[in-house]
């Protein structure tokens, strides 16, 4: 009898010591899940996987990154998703980088007064961090909320604030925007600690003297481009040093600027400035042309005419093109996929028309450059043809869609397009490129052709001709009408660059122009994580109402029967152990 009461307690024992053995595991477990954030990314398209050019940053962060996201409290549901996706890729830096970044979330309005608040929200947007109001729909009525849905990185001395939630035109709920804001995280906070890391600004240089664009259009350009002081005297820094160069006031282009910028030029080119632009990329410069070779402008239909000719610009651009392996066509686009214009209809009223002269373009291309990216829109704009040139690889970047045709010129513009924009299937020239990449070892418009005046010129400089480049190098050629200049009005003063005023609709003309130059200007690669797609798998509608009680009663005796086949197990391993076998003579 003693025996077996002390049996008993042996057994009560161990299985005590076990259950707090169990505790202390699950106790620890969750005490390292606090410390370190791990996990097995088994989607499709590595959704939870660094890129290899974030980690190697990452890893080689020499200061702390304190992230400040303004996304605390309560939110609608995709919101509520951000929060948390948010929250996923702070963390997964965090597991990289170790100490090296903090991220808090904060709620800048929590415990402040009414003129708190307005002078808090008054500082946060000096820094670039706009506020947006949410309907909140509550017992009595409707009340609404003010959120910041931005992030603030601070890392060596400076901060950049960070867009979490932005609009995207192709998507056509708020779910896929969220989706697709959420695919961009990684990039974006990468992108942020990667500008702020660098010590020196890079350097660009804006072009003139060929009548390129320098009006009120071009200003969202140039002040995202190079930053501006306020009225407050507070200073906004761009995300470049950038320069103005008169081309035709200059002996040569600098190898000290990382980038160049030839946009709009209306003046024909001297063969003495091409030769500053061509010794500058075969020094290894890099180039982003915006060129159109058609002379074609909405103004040309004012004084009441109905109808102009399209000429070209007679830029003297062609040669050195082709030579670097494009061809910028005297043609001008026509696309069904296209932007309306105001068109007076009479009693002050006036009725939207579809312009085909005005494309909308939606990138499709994987490169990194316009991977996930909306839709551009532009003005009358030229098709472009990829030339054969040595090694150089061509990579289109935006094309016109599959409803498109292009008229050579000289083009009659006749108003009355509007209302006879021709059939759909005279538009038979589909994914006309209209904005190229070229990458390699570039050769010299004038290789075995400069004129001996010009020799001299260089030697007396202290410059040597260079017929081709050392080491390989990009440029990026687009002919899309008006892509980088802004609306303005005498009301509202300029508007954001992709801000179309006639339907109030933002377009992804600024985002094509600041990855172009990353491209162009950062080799870190950074840009890649830009390729991370993020899928919305949705259920299939007419299949889940057809199987509907199909997967309930497979969701209710699935479970059931598991439990079931676990605890008969369970019972009938418990009674083999437990049984008393035994000996013939205790049968007997």
């Amino acid at each position: 009898m003693a025996n077996k009461k002390t049996s008993r307690n042996k057994k009560r024992n161990q299985a005590a010591i076990s259950l707090l053995l169990m505790a202390l595991i699950i106790i620890c477990v969750n005490v390292l899940a606090s410390f370190f954030h791990t996990g097995f990314d088994l989607t499709k398209e590595r959704r939870f996987t660094l890129s290899p050019s974030t980690k190697t940053l990452l890893k080689n962060m020499k200061e702390v990154a304190v992230v400040d996201v303004y996304l605390k409290g309560k939110f609608p549901a995709d919101l509520q998703h951000m929060q948390e996706a948010v929250r996923e890729e702070l963390a997964a830096f965090k597991n990289v980088a170790g100490n090296k970044i903090i991220y808090r979330f904060i709620d800048p309005f929590e415990g402040k007064n009414e003129n708190e608040q307005k002078q808090i929200a008054r500082d946060l947007q000096a820094k670039g961090i706009e506020l947006i109001q949410l309907p909140n729909k509550e017992e009595d009525g409707y009340s609404v909320k003010v959120c910041f849905p931005y992030a603030l990185v601070q890392y060596n001395g400076r901060e950049m604030p960070v867009n979490l939630v932005e609009s995207a035109q192709g998507k056509n709920s708020r779910e896929s925007q969220i989706t697709y804001a959420s695919a961009l995280l990684e990039y974006k906070f990468a992108s942020a600690i990667n500008a702020l890391s660098k010590p020196v600004q890079p350097r660009v240089g804006y072009l003139v003297g060929h009548g390129e664009d320098l009006s009120v259009h071009s200003i969202d350009m140039l002040l995202t481009l190079g930053g501006y002081i306020g009225r407050d005297g507070r200073e906004t820094k761009g995300i470049y040093k950038l320069d103005s160069l008169d081309l035709t006031r200059m002996i040569h282009i600098s190898k000290a600027y990382d980038a160049i910028i030839i946009n709009a030029p209306t003046i024909p080119f001297s063969d003495p400035d091409k030769l500053k632009i061509d010794q500058y990329i075969m020094r290894g410069g890099h180039v982003l042309w915006a060129v159109n070779t058609m002379n074609a402008s909405m103004d040309s239909f004012s004084q009441g005419m109905q109808k102009f000719m399209a000429v070209e610009n007679g830029l003297n651009l062609d040669d050195q093109l082709f030579k670097y392996g494009a061809r910028v066509n005297a043609d001008l686009v026509e696309d069904k996929q296209c932007m309306p214009i105001p068109v007076v209809a009479g009693a002050g009223k006036t009725n939207l028309y579809d312009w085909v002269y005005f494309p909308r373009i939606n990138p499709t291309t994987d490169h990194p450059i316009v991977r996930n990216m909306d839709f551009i829109i532009g003005g009358f704009t030229n098709s472009i043809d990829t030339i054969q040139s040595g090694d150089i690889k061509h990579t289109i970047l935006l094309e016109t869609s599959k409803y498109s045709r292009t008229s050579s010129s000289p083009v009659t513009v006749a108003f009355t397009k509007i209302n006879y924009p021709g059939r759909m299937e005279n538009f038979n020239k589909p994914y006309r490129p209209v904005a190229v990449l070229l990458e390699g070892k570039f050769h010299s418009l004038y290789e075995n052709r400069l004129a001996r005046t010009y020799l001299h010129t260089l030697d007396s400089m202290g410059e040597t001709f260079k017929s081709k480049c050392d080491t390989p190098g990009s440029m990026i050629i687009t002919s899309v009408g008006n892509i980088f200049q802004n609306d303005f009005s005498t009301k509202d003063g300029f508007m954001q660059l992709g801000y179309y005023k006639y339907t109030g609709e933002h377009f992804a003309n600024k985002d094509f122009l600041l990855n172009c130059l990353e491209y162009l200007t950062d080799r870190s690669g950074i840009l890649e994580a830009r390729s991370k797609d993020v899928k919305m798998r949705l259920l299939d509608r007419g299949r889940a109402v057809e199987e509907k009680t199909q997967w309930q009663w497979i969701n209710v005796s699935v479970p059931i029967a598991v439990v079931l086949i676990f605890a008969s197990a369970y019972l009938f391993f418990r009674k083999r152990r437990y049984e008393v076998k035994l000996t013939p003579k205790q049968k007997d």
